[in-house]
Parts: structure tokens; C-alpha cells; sequence
């Protein structure tokens, strides 16, 4: 399907809010209606072409006494869900009187499989059905959604001739559809930066970093993917049409079982809505925060992207969890380092870094490819908590076990609801010879192509080009201006707490009972020594420290490990400093200037 063609479906979905509910519900509202509607219309264009099959298996069935149907009506709607009722959402239009609509549209609805009926039900749609019979909007709104103008439909609509009236909508496009709808209503209601959707070339670049790397190692086999902050399922869409072509490509034949889970009641019902229709087993889409409710606990995955939110307090799953002391999930409380309750908690007020966790725990160990994860978050996940804190555990827990393979740093304002600087982690278990015990920083915020009209707060894109161009740097695994390779130790330190001892009133220090210097807790100060300073801990306070506190010492007790990644500091390029001559020459001309304004305002 074109950008024309595709542009005029969402902005007439969009339209039917304003020419139907403008008086009836608050702009908020709008999507408690709108969303479920469309819904059920694709559904429904799926299903039109077998009705009639539908309504004769449903007559057999009900003439033999056979309770259970579902299975046998999906099979005659050759759907994973069918709608046994005598209706399509067409036959409604000619309701004259309100409560004739309203009856046969709950019957439309009951009709719908179990499977259907849990995404209605996440909708909360019923619901809406009084409110739009009262204010007698309901007929308009299902008008308006069969309307020969637009097609939902998998299939074309033709003309009198057999030509192409109106194309076909792929289940892809649908879901760029669902994406933009919701980007529309999030902007509206003024939803916060957490809550967004990923662009479509972010994504494409995601799958880009999980599978073109492996492309060789593709075989003939079942492959799985899961999304722990599914939204509505676009990362596993995109997902599955890049490892399908890259088989085909390298002349494989694979399946791939999608699998996500989503908390968002909307976004997980458009997300098994989906699934549904490719399908897809919807049960793979899982309700329920990922955090405390993990539906997939002894699952493992070859492929994992996501983008959770960020920014976002995960208070009530840590509650759940048994309080922020008191969480024991393996996924973020381990064996590591010597310790055996090695704490990866961050602040409640950003639970980020515990998606990235909850995927690491989900990596396959025993295969030859492993997994590979990439991940979309803000700079917080790179620099923020002190050595021994939670954030900080997190990227050592990542970094020492050698799973971190690449970040990217992104354009700003590459999404539709936040300008923040966002970053692409690519971890993988089975990293290549030359990249392991190293870690890539890649700089791609200069690498952006403006739009030309403004989606949101995004106003730049990743064209197929750039993102090309992101990939070699990532291929090339060089140092240049774009891209710099470290050690995973330069961006390790030890945290070491540096005391001085009491003086007293002879300026003699002060000692214990066993002879030992009494410290001032008044000049007790702390220092970050690199991993890889030359000598170690040592080394630093010899040369550092004793030349200037000659007796100070270390309290080795309290010495903690930390780990955090600047890309400013590795990228920052200095502004050159204009030389004296530019600036003498530039006040010479400005005083030329000067003195001949003032003869002008001297003669007046």
C-alpha cells in the first residue's frame, strides 16, 4: 500500500471521531470508541468472504446439540476466529430504530469466538454501546467504518472492470495503522514520555542489529522472538518479515513463533487482535506487567527487542514483587561477583534496566547462536547510580559477563511523544572473536534525514540509506569519528573511600586502643579510580593521593566496584577557538561601520 493510500485511511478513522462524537464524548474519550471499532471492522472484512460457510456449519452444529463450536466455525471461516452470529457489521446499517440496532449489534458482538471476545473485553467496549445508543451515534459510527470509500480488507476492492478500486490492507500496514491512531490520541491527551510508540525505522534498525549480523547462521529451523513491552506488537511484526526475507535470501526455510507480553489493557488487545489475524497463536501475546507478572518464566528466546518505558516509577510492581528490600525474582537479584544476593534494583522512579534484565535471564545458553537482544532506552540506563547501586550493578552484571555488544546513540526527537536522547543496547552471548572482552559505541545522532512535516515531536527519520550506514559502522568495527571500540574494563572503577587521621592539639594523630590511626570523619573523602589505571587502587593513591595527604589511607572494606558509559565524553568535540587575527579583523570592520553611522546621524 502507497503513503497516499495509507494516509487517507488514518486521517478518515480520525475524521469519523470529530463528524460523530465531537458532541458526545471529551477528546480523551474518543479512542474508547474509535480503537475497538477498528478492530472489529478488520475482523469483520476478514471474515465477510465465508459467512455463509460460517452460518451453515453453525446450523449443523446447533441441529446435532454440539455445545463446544469454536474450533469447528473458525475452521469453516479458515480463521483462527470467526463470528457465528447472522450478521455482518453491514447488515446493521439498515436499523431504523436505535434498540433494533442495539440488540442485533450485541448479538454481532456475542457472536465473535472466546478468543475475540477477550480483546473486546480488555476494550472495555460494551461499555460504550449505551452511551452511543442514547445519543443516537451508534448507526453513524458503523456507517461510517463500512464505508465504500475506505477498505479494511486483505483484499483488494474492485471496479466494474476487475481493476483495482481500492488496494488491499496487509496485516503490517494495519498495524502501522493501530501505531499512528494511538500516537494521535497519546498526543491529544498529553501522555507522558514513557508512553510512546517506536517509529518504524527504529524498529527497522532493531532488526536490523539482531539479524543481518547472524545471516549466515541461519538454518533450516524454528526460531522464536519475544517483545516483554509489546505494545502492539510491531517489533515482533517487523521482526518476523526480517528473518523470513533473510532465509529466503540465504535459501532457508523457517518458522518463527512470535511471543510478548503487554500491561496496557488497548495496546494488548490490538496486539492479540494481530496475532489473530496473521495467524499467530494470540495466546503467545501474554496481559500483565512483564516485571511482576512474568507469563513467560522458563522460556528461553533466540531473538528479544524491546523498548520499554522509561522515565516510568515501577512502585507497584516493586510492591508486588515484596518491596524494593525485599525482592528476591532471580531475574534481578543473583549469584555474581563473590555475592551471592548480587542486587540489581533501581529506584522505583525508573524500572527501565529491569526489562533489559528480565531478557537477559530469557537468553539461550546451549545453541549456537545463542540470543541476541537489542533494546531502545534513555541515557539514564548508561550512567545513572553509584558504584554499588542498583543501575550500576546492572551494567556490571551486563559488562563483566561480556554481553554487551553495541550501543547506539540516536538522533533527538526520533520519537513521536519524546525528544530525549534515546540509545540502542545489542547484547548477544555468542559474540564473535574480535569483539569479545570489547564493547562498541556507535554515534549516530548526526545521522538523521529531516521530515517534512512533523509526526508528533518526531521530526527526523532513519532512511534506509543511513540506516545502512549505521550498519557498516557497526560491520566495520573501527575506530573513526562515528564509532569508537573499548575495553569492557574502561568503563569500570572502584569506588574507594580515603580516610585522614584525627590531630590532636599537638597535631599528632589520634589512635585506638590497638594502635590504629582514629579517622576524621570530617575529612573522609572518596575517589573514582579507573580498572585500568596502571598499578591499580595502589597505584592511584601513591601517585594521586600521598603527595598531598601523606597519611591518608584506603578503608579496603568499603571499596565498591561501579560501571557507567559516557558517549560525551568519548565523542565531545571541542569548539576551535577563533584565532586573534578573525576576531581583530572582525572589530576593525564593525568600527569602519560604526564611524559611518555616526557621520550619518551628525549630519541629521
Amino acid at each position: 500500500m502507497d503513503n497516499q493510500s495509507y494516509n487517507q485511511i488514518v486521517s478518515f478513522i480520525w475524521s469519523i471521531a470529530d463528524d460523530c462524537l465531537r458532541d458526545v464524548y471529551v477528546r480523551g474519550k474518543y479512542r474508547d470508541v474509535i480503537l475497538p471499532m477498528t478492530v472489529i471492522r478488520r475482523l469483520d472484512a476478514v471474515l465477510e468472504s465465508t459467512k455463509d460457510e460460517v452460518l451453515k456449519m453453525k446450523k449443523m452444529l446447533d441441529d446435532s446439540g454440539i455445545v463446544e463450536q469454536d474450533k469447528a466455525l473458525c475452521s469453516a471461516a479458515k480463521q483462527s476466529f470467526c463470528n457465528s452470529s447472522p450478521f455482518c457489521l453491514k447488515d446493521l446499517t439498515s436499523r431504523a430504530k436505535q434498540q433494533k440496532l442495539k440488540s442485533d449489534f450485541i448479538a454481532y458482538l456475542d457472536g465473535f469466538s472466546s478468543n475475540v471476545q477477550e480483546i473486546l473485553d480488555k476494550f472495555k467496549f460494551r461499555n460504550q454501546i449505551d452511551t452511543m445508543v442514547d445519543a443516537d451515534i451508534l448507526g453513524a459510527v458503523i456507517e461510517k467504518f463500512v464505508s465504500p470509500t475506505i477498505n479494511l480488507s486483505p483484499y483488494p476492492v474492485l471496479n466494474d472492470v476487475g481493476d483495482v478500486r481500492l488496494p488491499a490492507l496487509d496485516n503490517h500496514t494495519m498495524g502501522v495503522i493501530f501505531e499512528e491512531l494511538i500516537r494521535r490520541f497519546n498526543e491529544e491527551n498529553n501522555e507522558e514520555a514513557g508512553e510512546h510508540f517506536t517509529p518504524r525505522d527504529v524498529v527497522e534498525l532493531m532488526a536490523d542489529l539482531i539479524f543481518l549480523p547472524i545471516a549466515d547462521k541461519i538454518k533450516n529451523s524454528t526460531y522464536s522472538c519475544y517483545d516483554g513491552a509489546s505494545g502492539t506488537g510491531g517489533m515482533l511484526t517487523v521482526s518476523q518479515d526480517r528473518l523470513l526475507d533473510l532465509a529466503e535470501r540465504e535459501g532457508k526455510s523457517v518458522s518463527i513463533n512470535l511471543f510478548g507480553q503487554e500491561s496496557q489493557p488497548e495496546t494488548y488487545a490490538i496486539a492479540n487482535a494481530d496475532m489473530l489475524l496473521k495467524g499467530e497463536n494470540a495466546e503467545n501475546i501474554a496481559y500483565g506487567s512483564t516485571l511482576s507478572e512474568d507469563r513467560f518464566p522458563s522460556r528461553q528466546f533466540d531473538f528479544m527487542l524491546s523498548n520499554p518505558p522509561y522515565g516510568k516509577s515501577w512502585k507497584l510492581d516493586a510492591e508486588k514483587l515484596g518491596g524494593k528490600k525485599g525482592i528476591i525474582d532471580t531475574r534481578f537479584v543473583t549469584s555474581f561477583a563473590d555475592d551471592g544476593e548480587f542486587t540489581m534494583i533501581p529506584r522505583v522512579s525508573d524500572g527501565q534496566l529491569l526489562f533489559l534484565l528480565n531478557n537477559i535471564s530469557k537468553m539461550k545458553e546451549t545453541t549456537e547462536l545463542g540470543s541476541r537482544i537489542a533494546e531502545v532506552h534513555n541515557g539514564s540506563s548508561l550512567f545513572t547510580g553509584d558504584a554499588g547501586q542498583g543501575e550500576s550493578n546492572a551494567r556490571r552484571y551486563m559488562i563483566e559477563r561480556d554481553l554487551v555488544e553495541t550501543i547506539i546513540a540516536l538522533p533527538n526527537n526520533m520519537f513521536y511523544n519524546t525528544g530525549i536522547g534515546t540509545f540502542i543496547w545489542v547484547l548477544s552471548n555468542r559474540k564473535e572473536p574480535r569483539r569479545r572482552g570489547k564493547i562498541q559505541l556507535i554515534d549516530a545522532t548526526a545521522l538523521k534525514s529531516p521530515l517534512r512535516k512533523n509526526l508528533g515531536q518526531k521530526n527526523c527519520e532513519l532512511t534506509r540509506e543511513l540506516r545502512e550506514q549505521i550498519m557498516k559502522l557497526y560491520f566495520d568495527f573501527e575506530d573513526n569519528e562515528y564509532s569508537k571500540i573499548f575495553p569492557n574494563s574502561a568503563f569500570g572503577y572502584w569506588k574507594v573511600t580515603v580516610l585522614r587521621p584525627q590531630y590532636d592539639e599537638n597535631g599528632k594523630p589520634l589512635r585506638d586502643k590497638k594502635g590504629k590511626p582514629t579517622p576524621d570523619k570530617d575529612q573522609t573523602d572518596t575517589e573514582q579510580i579507573p580498572l585500568d589505571y596502571p598499578g591499580g587502587i595502589n597505584a592511584f593513591i601513591k601517585k594521586e593521593v600521598l603527595p598531598y595527604a601523606p597519611d591518608a589511607w584506603v578503608d579496603e572494606s568499603k571499596t565498591l566496584v561501579g560501571y557507567e558509559i559516557s558517549f560525551t565524553k568519548h565523542f565531545y568535540k571541542p569548539v576551535r577557538l577563533r584565532e586573534l587575527s578573525e576576531i581583530v579583523a572582525d572589530i576593525r570592520e564593525l568600527e569602519k561601520e560604526t564611524e559611518g553611522l555616526l557621520e550619518e546621524v551628525l549630519k541629521i
